[in-house]
């Protein structure tokens, strides 16, 4: 049976209950519902813990997904109690590790407003995130910082729109990632929607987001790399750049 992914509808949602309905013979966990959001996309999935009646907890390492995208798989760290089918639970998400992952989500699509090019890969992380973009220009990242910060400091409100798969794929073009493709096959696509009426950036997305962009905190541009004749890599750190010896 499809899991109902809660994250989908609220990236702000860290606690549920939910319903056990498989146990896997390597210990993997399966819900009728959870707001653990699965890796994909580049972004890592939930880890936190699962809370039985008795108050005994189940931790977990990470949450991936199983053959389809609407299974989703809640792995324990080892030699953690195993739950039953049927058992009632309460999810638990690291909070703290999440709202990290959603700043710096969210600081990449800023990146991708700044830096109009072709994505060809990406990775986001707790503390640094990458970008890599199809480019040969030259660019500056202290000019790219300055322009990710005005961005930032606007406090555009950031929301999502839902469109059919029928709906992307008339319109490939609003896909910026050349090799990571939106998440389809569940029916509908959520586009990530930055500023009023989608006026700064409008991009498919299945992962998590703040609702403004003033969340998102000090961010900078580390370094830019070259990987490639035609690729340049955009390292994405927290906090106010470090001055250089």
């Amino acid at each position: 049976m499809p899991v109902e992914a809660l994250y989908r509808d609220d990236f702000y949602l860290s606690t549920a209950e939910a319903v056990v309905t498989a146990v896997h013979e390597d210990g993997g966990i399966e819900l009728d519902r959870t707001c653990f959001y699965a890796t994909s996309g580049g972004q890592p999935g939930d880890t936190g813990f699962l809370e039985r009646a008795d108050g005994s907890k189940i931790a977990l390492g990470q949450t991936k997904h199983g053959a389809t995208k609407d299974i989703v798989i809640h792995v324990p760290l080892e030699d953690q109690a195993q739950p039953s089918v049927g058992e009632k639970l309460v999810m638990h998400i690291d909070w703290a590790r999440r709202y990290k992952l959603m700043r710096m989500h969210t600081a990449c699509h800023l990146l991708s407003v700044v830096c109009q090019y072709p994505i060809t890969g990406a990775a986001v992380g707790e503390d640094e995130s990458r970008v890599d973009f199809d480019m040969t220009d030259t660019i500056d990242k202290d000019d790219v910082t300055a322009k990710l910060m005005e961005l930032v400091n606007q406090n555009h409100p950031v929301y999502l729109q839902w469109i059919t798969d029928e709906e992307l794929a008339a319109n490939p073009g609003i896909v910026k990632s050349k090799n990571v493709r939106p998440p389809v096959g569940l029916g509908r696509v959520s586009l990530v929607c930055i500023g009023e009426n989608s006026s700064v950036d409008s991009q498919p997305c299945g992962g998590t987001h703040v609702s403004e962009t003033q969340e998102v905190g000090a961010i900078h541009i580390a370094k830019i790399e070259k990987k490639g004749k035609e690729n340049r890599r955009f390292r994405i750190k927290f906090g106010e750049p470090v001055a250089e010896a």
